[in-house]
């Protein structure tokens, strides 16, 4: 589900049915992370990736394209089984702030986005958007099959 509540910030939010200390391994983990971070379709190469605040995360992604795209992301604020906020620094700049909570025997997953430009908000919204959502579902599938073995 998405919704906008200003110019410049996503909000989308998700129930998985992993615990909240599943879902943050998800983050933590960067062959986890690796294997469903990003859009269908794409993949990643981490060249970075050091999961304390304050670390720096650098990979590239690879479209279906063939197009590679560069990311230099810093975990802001971690909070182990509740809060992940990256502060993506490359362009488009925006900042990545997620909530774990405990829902029903799951995890509800507050997502918000945030670019510091509306005008580059503006831009990146109907890709972004999408994106998200698609972010999610590979998520979504990688809990699954971690569950199932």
């Amino acid at each position: 589900m998405v919704s906008s509540n200003d110019e410049c910030t996503l909000h989308t939010q998700r129930i998985f049915s992993a615990s909240p200390e599943e879902v943050f391994a998800a983050f933590s983990d960067a062959e986890a992370l690796s294997r469903w971070w990003g859009p269908e379709g794409f993949t990643n190469a981490f060249h970075v990736c050091d999961f304390v605040e304050g670390g720096r995360w650098e990979f590239d992604m690879l479209g279906p394209d063939g197009h590679r795209h560069a990311n230099v992301c810093v975990f802001d604020k971690l909070e182990r089984d509740r809060t992940v906020v990256i502060r993506h620094v490359s362009a488009p700049c925006f900042t990545l702030s997620i909530t774990l909570t405990p829902s029903s025997g799951g995890t509800h997953l507050a997502w918000s986005q945030t670019f510091d430009d509306p005008k580059m908000a503006a831009s990146f919204r109907r890709i972004a958007a999408p994106g998200n959502e698609q972010n999610l579902d590979r998520l979504q599938r990688l809990l699954q099959d971690t569950q199932g073995n």
